[in-house]
């Protein structure tokens, strides 16, 4: 299946009670609220339309690492950009699985994060993507693409709204 990226909102006056408990926001079962699948069944027909509102949820699939990789620092002693706290973060590996990454952002960060976010240009995806001759490289650009629109769309509702969000990657 894969390491996914989900992100679920939550209301600014519940600030301190999510940095307190982050998972409390995080669905038991991000990939159904994201695939349209019944919460918890292992067999269960799938919509792919996410069931969870897109104002309340955020699903990056497998992009997330791109939008790391657009948003961290060019090199080491730099600072990243503010929307790298967006994607930042990685899983915990062991040998059965791994642990997720999970972040409570305030809706302070978020807003920090929507202003980023708008400034960081379609066009950046193509310039900071690896170059793997693996890969097609247009077609990665392109579901890159896509997945930054999300991400900037959601942030910005969030940060209109003064909320905060929780994001998970695993």
């Amino acid at each position: 299946m894969g390491i996914r990226y989900y992100a679920y909102a939550f209301d600014g006056d519940v600030t301190d009670q999510v940095l307190s408990d982050p998972r409390s926001v995080v669905s038991a079962d991000p990939l159904a609220d994201a695939w349209g699948l019944e919460p918890g069944v292992r067999i269960s027909r799938t919509t792919f339309e996410q069931a969870v509102c897109e104002r309340d949820m955020l699903y990056l699939d497998k992009a997330w690492r791109h939008l790391q990789v657009l948003t961290a620092p060019l090199r080491a002693g730099i600072t990243a950009r503010p929307a790298f706290r967006m994607f930042e973060g990685s899983i915990t590996m062991h040998d059965e699985g791994w642990d997720p990454w999970v972040r409570a952002l305030t809706p302070s960060e978020v807003l920090a994060i929507a202003q980023d976010l708008d400034e960081v240009s379609d066009g950046e995806v193509g310039l900071r993507l690896p170059v793997s001759s693996h890969v097609d490289r247009d077609r990665e650009v392109d579901y890159a693409v896509g997945y930054l629109r999300r991400a900037r769309t959601f942030a910005k509702n969030l940060a209109d709204d003064g909320r905060g969000m929780v994001y998970l990657i695993g």
